[in-house]
Parts: C-alpha cells; structure tokens; sequence
C-alpha cells in the first residue's frame, strides 16, 4: 500500500527488504541460523546487521541501484510498480551491489585493504564488519590529525590507477555515485525546481546555488581521466589497527573522474560532520587548518596557476556534492530514519545554506581560486561555531 500523496511507506520497504535478506541468507548459508539484529539508517541503501550462526554480518539492498529517499518519494513509481521492477534489476548482470561486490575485489588488487565480502546473493550484499574507529571518529577525536589521516586514506589508494586495475573499473564504474551524474540527475532543467521546492524554506537559496554551480562545474575532462574511489567518505574509511594502522575502504563506488573527485567528496563530508558536531572555535579551526594542510600535500607538485585551477575545480566539486546530499536530508519521507548527523544538519540548514551561498558567489564572480579556497575555509569555521 502506498500513501494518498503517492509517497512510499518505509515500512513496507522494509519488510519487503527484509524478507529478501532473509531468503538470500537462507540460499547462501541453507541450514545456518539467521538472526536480524540492528536496522543501519542510511539515504542510499537498506543496511541491517544480523548473525549467520553467530557470525556478524552486515546486508545491504539496493532498490534499482536508486536512493531510498527517490524511492520513497515515488521516483520510480507505486510500491507495485518498484517490486515489478526490483524483481528484473536484482538478477540483472551488472546490478548496483554486484558492481560494488567486484569494486571491493579491485581495491584488493589494487593493493588497498578492504571490507571483507561474505556473499552476493538475489541482490543482497553480504559483508563482515570492519571493526575500529573510521576517519570521522578519529577527525573528531583529534583535529590535529585531520591533515595527516585525510592524506593518508588518498595516498593509500594510489594502486588504483595501474593499468590493469583501470580496465577493470571500466568494467565495473558505478556512475550512479558521481558527484556531476547525481547533480545532473537531481538538478535537471524539467524535474530539478519541482525537486527544489520540496526542500522547504531552502528551497529559494538552493535554487540560486544549483545556477551558480551549473556556470562554474568543471566541463568533461579531455582524454585520461583517473581512476577514482568515489564514495570517499570520512565513514567508508576505518582505521582497525588505529590512527596509526592502514585504512580498511567500505562502500565503494569506483569509475572514471576528475583528479580533484575524490578529495572533494571526502572534504563535503568532512565539513558536514563538522558543523552537525557544532564544535568549539578552536577544533573547527583547527580541522579547518588540517584540510588546507590536505589540499596542499596533494598539490605540491602543481606549480602557481596549475594549483589555482586545481582549487577551483575542487571547490566546484565539493559545493556540488554538498548540494546533492544536503538536499537529499531535506527531502527525506518523515518516515525514514535518518542517520543522526543527518537529521542536525537538516536543523542548521540555513547555516549550511549560507555556506554554500557565500562560496558559490566567490565562484561566480571570478575570484581568484586561491582566495575562494581560503574564505571558503574561514566560512567554514563560521558556520561550524555558529
């Protein structure tokens, strides 16, 4: 049944998840005790944890490889019309999680640690639990690292572009998790205001962002584009050995990017925890500080104008992702749990607004990158004390 607005219950998302973890479970491990323990709210996927005869793992669903919030807000039609739907996508060859299954076997390759897969069944990933503190817990830990630490998870990743790795991410991309494809997709000229007003009183503000970075985005970059992570958030990456240990990569989402994806998904994410944590002056400051200090190391290399271009490219793709997720939160069916920094970010959204207002405006008008980047940091710290 759905809602008289046309909008999908979660409640019956789920237990229609559920059921397909519970049957995937049983083809995989036939026989083994299966016990569900805690639902993971989450935007993107259903993620629950459960036991196979003890043994703790974490299930995830993707419904058509879509948001949970686009399908509860009835994206992709009636809940009949999903399950319909769902059905031919989960056996499908190249499904969602399937890539994700064989992006988790690259980074291997890659030479890069990653989460363990237990099993790939009927569209249900199964994976074990990485345990250990992840980047954000250490970033609000100790600020003082935040250089250091975001530095080290690019650095880890740097197997990523040895040819045969390259070709087979091609094989596997998942586009769907691009920072200029989910723009694009969100923000497009025929449902992009409709989407808008759904945000509410910011709806106005981020109206005039979505214009503003659809004149600077970066265009496609010509010929070689790297191999990126794509879902480099402060949360896929976990430190189980500790700040001084080698990182362990959850929730891939390889493909094709610009140099700057990777660094400008990881800072959006980085600054929204931030100001969701509503810190004192001195450790938004400080992290403020850390995140110069990471730009700069994977600058180094670059001379004067070739560093001011990066940085603009960088800002652009940062306030880009910002503007995706954040209007994710805002749209969000009041009946779907929402993670916690989530729900205090969607609280302060006009702080984040002014954020991305300010910066967005610097952009347009031609500032130097360099500058941009510097008042874009202070805006930061700003916003995060406020």
């Amino acid at each position: 049944m759905t809602a008289s607005s046309g909008v999908i219950a979660a409640a019956e998302v789920f237990a229609y998840a559920d059921e397909r973890i519970k049957q995937a479970a049983a083809e995989l491990w036939p026989g083994h005790s299966v016990r569900f323990g805690q639902h993971m709210p989450s935007v993107t996927a259903y993620v629950r944890r459960l036991t196979v005869d003890g043994r703790p793992l974490y299930a995830k669903l993707s419904l058509l490889g879509l948001s949970l919030v686009s399908v509860l807000r009835g994206t992709a039609g009636d809940w009949a019309q999903v399950r319909a739907a769902q059905a031919a996508y989960q056996g499908s060859p190249g499904a969602l999680l399937e890539r994700e299954a064989r992006g988790l076997a690259i980074l291997k390759e890659a030479g890069a640690r990653a989460c363990p897969v237990a099993g790939l069944q009927g569209g249900v990933l199964f994976t074990e639990p990485v345990v250990g503190p992840t980047l954000a817990d250490l970033l609000a830990k100790d600020p003082q690292q935040a250089g250091e630490l975001m530095t080290r998870a690019v650095v880890e990743l740097t197997g990523l572009q040895q040819p045969f790795v390259a070709r087979a991410v091609d094989g596997a991309a998942i586009t769907e998790r691009g920072i200029g494809s989910t723009f694009d997709r969100k923000f497009n000229g025929i449902s992009g205001p409709t989407y808008l007003r759904k945000t509410g009183q910011a709806g106005e503000v981020l109206g005039t962002v979505v214009l503003r970075l659809r004149r600077v985005r970066p265009a496609p970059a010509a010929g070689y584009r790297p191999v990126v992570y794509g879902d480099l958030k402060p949360d896929h990456v976990v430190f189980p050995d500790g700040a001084d240990g080698r990182p362990v990569f959850l929730d891939p989402g390889l493909g094709r990017g610009r140099p700057q994806t990777d660094a400008a998904k990881l800072i959006s994410r980085t600054v929204l925890g931030l100001i969701a944590s509503s810190p004192d002056l001195v450790s938004a400051d400080t992290m403020a500080t850390g995140i110069e200090e990471f730009a700069d190391a994977l600058t180094a290399d670059l001379g004067p104008d070739e560093r001011a271009e990066w940085l603009r490219h960088l800002v652009a793709l940062w306030l880009m992702d910002t503007t995706n997720i954040f209007s994710t939160y805002l749209t969000c069916p009041p009946d779907l749990p929402l993670p916690e920094h989530a729900g205090k970010l969607s609280a302060r959204a006009e702080a984040v607004c002014g954020l991305l207002e300010n910066t967005t405006a610097g952009l347009v008008a031609g500032t130097d990158p360099r500058a941009v980047w510097r008042l874009a940091l202070a805006d930061v710290v700003k916003t995060a004390n406020r």
